[in-house]
């Protein structure tokens, strides 16, 4: 059956993202935050600079349209490093940071979610990473910032996730 584009509008069916899937769909609402410097929380003894504040935004509206588990390296205005679609967020930040080789050194990172553990921050801070934007919420989010001021980076919650299948 073929339905016209004015139908899907008028049934409301442009507002989701429908993919098929053995056995039935996925249905998701299309992710059309932005990106809000005044709803971000600092969460590290460090804030973040003015030009990591910038990196920061840009990063966080481009981690948005990466499969889940999404982690963006970001800098100088460009994705240097991103990986997408793991089953790990630590192989997630692996796969960012080999992608961006030197160019990690001074960048910032931005996950589509929160850091359940530590590790994966830790691979980003090892290769140079500067700074965090991530949503928060993790029942473990108290280890992840104590990794963070232990490495010296700012590191900001968003409230909200991005996550894209």
């Amino acid at each position: 059956m073929i339905v016209l584009a004015a139908e899907l509008s008028r049934r409301g069916l442009f507002d989701y993202d429908v993919r098929s899937v053995p056995g039935g769909f996925l249905v998701q609402e299309w992710d059309r935050a932005g990106f809000d410097r005044t709803a971000c929380k600092t969460l590290t003894r460090r804030t973040p600079s003015e030009a990591e504040w910038e990196q920061l935004g840009l990063a966080w509206i481009a981690v948005k349209h990466v499969k889940s588990n999404a982690i963006v390296l970001f800098k100088g205005g460009a994705a240097v490093g991103v990986g997408a679609g793991q089953m790990s967020r630590v192989e997630a930040v692996q796969l960012a940071v080999q992608r961006a080789g030197d160019r990690s050194r001074g960048a910032v990172m931005a996950s589509d979610a929160f850091f359940p553990f530590p590790d994966g921050l830790e691979v980003g801070v090892r290769a140079g990473v500067t700074a965090v934007i991530q949503p928060g919420g993790s029942m473990r989010d108290a280890d992840v910032v104590v990794a963070a001021d232990a490495a010296g980076i700012a590191m900001v919650a968003t409230g909200q996730r991005h996550f894209k299948h």
